[in-house]
């Protein structure tokens, strides 16, 4: 039996509604991440839908030198923190190195570790010992199984306010597949389980000096991870994804948002019966 994670006054887990942790890929802005946050929370409350706002304060895994990062650890959590009091909802947003993980667990409801650095100890035990939710990224060059050693290094710190990310696994270069075989696996290890539905869209590299994506398969692969039963839909939404500083490419554009929550509640209702 799933154990249930608080998140803020967010709920996840099993015999809980789907919730939704949506918001641009990259804080570009202080207005346009509470315009985000506002705009999806709503859409969000109308079809009954949990949400946790999530957004990177740095992007320190861009392919290129050259690409944007974001407003880095001091402005980005002051953004994040305007939006959590008036937006009034959670917020979720990574961690890339020891240093930033004090601070940032002094404003987010949920610390994230990204899929590339899902097997740093150090990271780990850090994100742990805060007491805050954590969100494991399944690194895509992971078998499910093998997060099962991920979760003994947070357990080990007394955290159990875990949950799993699939996003998706490399297949060859610049693409990633997704086994819906693995949302069962992790669901087997007791915690929320969460599917990356934008992420597991993209094409890493797949530009050469930045990441593709193939955006228009995100309804579809969320669909298949809600009927296979995953707690919570993680997604980038942009309200102009072809002018998205970060990840445009495997952004769902806001206007698309409320057809794919109006199928999402559909499926996850037929399930509760």
């Amino acid at each position: 039996m799933s154990r249930t994670v608080q998140i803020g006054s967010v709920s996840v887990g099993k015999g809980k509604p789907l919730a939704l942790i949506a918001g641009p890929d990259v804080i570009e802005s202080e207005a346009s991440a509470l315009r985000h946050a506002e705009a999806i929370g709503k859409i969000a409350r109308k079809f009954g839908l949990p949400y946790i706002f999530k957004c990177s304060f740095d992007k320190a895994n861009r392919t290129s030198l050259r690409s944007y990062r974001g407003p880095g650890l001091k402005r980005g959590l002051q953004i994040l923190k305007k939006v959590k009091a008036r937006a009034g909802v959670p917020v979720l947003s990574d961690v890339h190195c020891v240093a930033h993980v004090g601070p940032a667990s002094e404003v987010l409801d949920c610390i994230q570790i990204p899929a590339f650095l899902c097997r740093q100890t150090d990271l780990l035990l850090a994100v742990g010992k805060t007491g805050r939710a954590v969100n494991v990224k399944k690194g895509q060059f992971i078998a499910p199984w093998d997060m099962k050693p991920i979760l003994e290094k947070l357990e080990a710190t007394g955290n159990r306010r875990i949950l799993l990310t699939e996003r998706g696994t490399t297949f060859g270069y610049n693409y990633l597949v997704n086994d819906m075989r693995s949302l069962g696996i992790l669901a087997s290890f007791g915690y929320p389980v969460v599917f990356d539905a934008g992420h597991s869209s993209q094409l890493p590299g797949g530009l050469k000096s930045a990441s593709g994506g193939q955006a228009e398969f995100i309804p579809l692969l969320a669909r298949a991870a809600v009927a296979a039963g995953c707690d919570a839909l993680f997604v980038e939404v942009h309200e102009n994804p072809s002018r998205a500083l970060c990840d445009g490419p495997s952004s769902l554009p806001l206007k698309q948002l409320p057809g794919l929550l109006a199928h999402l509640a559909s499926i996850r209702k037929v399930l509760s019966q």
